[in-house]
């Protein structure tokens, strides 16, 4: 499972209406393109999981799922319309300690 130490950006903050990225979603994929590290990924169609650490309770639990698996596919070269299954976790931890942890997979039916 891969951690990146990174408060998960939610979709409300990341677009401006229906068309534009805010500036808050530029720096973010911008860090989180650079904290990625180099992975490999296998073949489609994909199972992903995810968990994210908010520190705020009434996060959305959906809300980082899309800006996050948007650059998960831009680093990685992958066709996120190609994942086929989710899970996705949250846990509540301190302010400052906000995280985002996920792992990508050929679905087990396939391999």
């Amino acid at each position: 499972m891969v951690r990146i130490d990174i408060k998960p950006l939610s979709v409300n903050e990341s677009w401006q209406g229906e068309r534009f990225k805010t500036e808050k979603y530029k720096q973010y994929q911008n860090t989180l393109l650079w904290l990625l590290p180099e992975i490999k990924i296998s073949e489609p169609p994909y199972e992903i999981h995810f968990k994210f650490g908010f520190s705020n309770s009434l996060s959305d639990w959906d809300n980082p799922v899309k800006p996050t698996q948007d650059i998960l596919s831009k680093k990685y070269g992958f066709n996120d319309k190609l994942i086929r299954k989710a899970i996705v976790e949250t846990e509540i931890v301190k302010k400052g300690k906000e995280y985002i942890e996920f792992e990508i997979w050929t679905m087990e039916i396939y391999r």
